[in-house]
């Protein structure tokens, strides 16, 4: 069974920086299995939205465009993704959530993630 375990949420203030980590288990993505790794965050009332990507083997990411130039997401091993998020604004106060997709081309929405982890909440103080 795939389990997707994010960590390193938490409260920070306005112009601040956190790191998400997040670690798959149940399976080892690779050649054979190319799962794409992405981060989504939802906030109360409204749809989870799409963060960032990053494709298998992680040479290829795609952002959201209000978090371009602020988040960073890498992919340092098959089965762990990160995401850098720095100048942070309260609005980005989110449950963020990691998720992992079969196709990369259909990263970007909630239809295409197969395995979603339970989300880590970040909060950011103006």
């Amino acid at each position: 069974q795939v389990q997707l375990v994010e960590s390193g949420g938490g409260l920070v203030q306005a112009g601040g920086s956190l790191r998400l980590s997040c670690a798959a288990s149940g399976v080892t993505f690779g050649i054979s299995v190319p799962y794409a790794l992405a981060w989504f965050r939802q906030t109360p009332g409204k749809e989870r939205e799409f963060v960032a990507g990053i494709n298998w083997p992680g040479r290829t990411t795609k952002y959201a465009e209000s978090m371009k130039g602020r988040f960073t997401i890498s992919r340092d091993n098959a089965n762990t993704v990160d995401l850098q998020m720095n100048r942070l604004k309260p609005e980005d106060s989110a449950v963020y959530y990691c998720g992992a997709a079969p196709r990369f081309d259909r990263l970007q929405t909630p239809t295409g993630i197969n395995y979603w982890g339970k989300g880590t909440l970040v909060t950011v103080s103006s």
